[in-house]
């Protein structure tokens, strides 16, 4: 650990034996006598988009009411108990994700750069999370995450050049050992992720250091986020028992594997953490790749999602798939409530985040992108007003969002893509 005799480092770590814990934000990062928005250790925003296929039934998507007192339609339910942090944006359209012979790989790829695969040229096609990294994600160890829930899919939904995409890590071991196993050497950090033991015990005596250096409300902060990394410890090694080390799911058909609610549930704790401790800012996760064949039987389904999005209106089979878009839904709102528990200075995570939850789809039985569905969750450090369900007049550019979120995340971008303006209601 590096200390000083003032305060902590807001980079400082818990060390030993190769590994390496970045901590949440503490008081004792703070100066004595110092405003906390003027030092660096001034909470920023942080940065989500969380994607899910085949779009939604719109009907049960959009809330009827606009303004700050709408119901919340089936499918955003689960999200009423955060009303506050939520924000509905309806009416907008992506035009670079129509007229394509391939509807899924191109509403997949078009979601955060609102062009088509054939427009990438001449600086178009860098996606939304890629600008933002560029500009705020320098001063930490990893300028973005991408996550993944499943692995393949046509493409990624992040782009750093027009023609360089990201991978989107799907496998959660890889993931926790990035953001906290990394050794100095590649030696090292291998035989971290192969031992059977716990990577807190490497810590142990930084730990206890850190613990006589700090306040009783630090030390909270500390053990309360070292149970938590714990925990996801204990999680791993269960998920792995219960499928061996196949993590990586073969491809369609994908069945139901007993534990998909704990894996992604996992991954977004990960993502949690992973801004708690200030290793990035910017986050990208799929819960699932366009033509998923994945059955959700533990929702008493027996059609694979991919089949069960061509709904052609029947009643029954629209029952049936709102199960599925209801439960994303019940995941993401369950990750909100667990940053909404995370201190981050005089705030929580969820007032410092803004997480744009949505799909390059609306209609899944048409292939079309128009409107779309999109929810903000979050406050973006003060920035986001939440609370409201903003509609928009028709073939408003999706991309008007996009830009309306890297300005209130700091990012000097007053356009982006097909963009005509800001959303200046967010």
């Amino acid at each position: 650990m590096f200390l000083t005799k003032k305060h902590l480092s807001r980079r400082t770590v818990l060390k030993g034996a190769g590994a390496s814990i970045a901590l949440p934000l503490l008081d004792a990062m703070i100066p004595a006598r110092t405003a906390l928005a003027k030092t660096a250790a001034a909470p920023k925003a942080r940065l989500g988009f969380i994607y899910f296929p085949h779009g939604a039934v719109m009907q049960h998507w959009t809330p009827k009411q606009t303004g700050r007192d709408f119901e919340f339609s089936p499918i955003l339910k689960p999200l009423e108990p955060l009303r506050d942090y939520v924000t509905v944006v309806s009416g907008l359209r992506n035009r670079g994700a129509e007229n394509s012979f391939a509807p899924h790989a191109t509403t997949e790829q078009a979601w955060l750069c609102c062009v088509t695969p054939q427009q990438r040229a001449g600086g178009l096609g860098i996606s939304v999370d890629q600008v933002a990294a560029r500009h705020i994600g320098q001063d930490t160890p990893l300028p973005s995450l991408e996550m993944s829930c499943e692995v393949g899919g046509y493409s990624s939904l992040s782009y750093r050049t027009a023609n360089q995409q990201l991978e989107m890590e799907a496998n959660p071991r890889k993931l926790f050992y990035q953001l906290f196993g990394e050794g100095d050497t590649r030696a090292e950090r291998d035989r971290i992720a192969r031992t059977t033991g716990s990577l807190l015990d490497y810590v142990a005596d930084a730990t206890t250091e850190l613990n006589r250096e700090v306040d009783a409300r630090d030390r909270v902060i500390v053990g309360d986020y070292l149970d938590s990394v714990r925990e996801i410890e204990r999680r791993l090694q269960k998920l792995e028992a219960n499928q061996g080390h196949a993590v990586d799911l073969p491809e369609a058909p994908l069945g139901a594997p007993d534990d998909f609610t704990e894996l992604l549930d996992l991954q977004l704790e990960l993502m949690a953490l992973a801004w708690q401790t200030n290793q990035t800012r910017i986050a990208t996760y799929r819960v699932g790749i366009e033509v998923s064949m994945r059955v959700y039987s533990w929702l008493g389904l027996s059609e694979a999602f991919h089949p069960l999005s061509h709904h052609g209106e029947d009643p029954e089979k629209v029952a049936r798939l709102l199960k599925v878009q209801t439960y994303h839904t019940e995941r993401v709102a369950k990750f909100a409530q667990r940053l909404k528990g995370i201190p981050d200075g005089e705030n929580n995570l969820l007032e410092n985040a803004v997480v744009m939850f949505g799909s390059g789809m609306s209609n899944s039985d048409l292939h079309d992108a128009d409107p779309l569905p999109s929810a903000l969750i979050g406050h973006g450090a003060g920035t986001i007003k939440g609370g409201q369900h903003l509609h928009y007049p028709k073939s408003t550019p999706h991309a008007n969002l996009l830009a309306t979120i890297l300005q209130r995340a700091g990012v000097p971008a007053e356009k982006f893509a097909d963009s005509t303006g800001l959303l200046t209601e967010v």
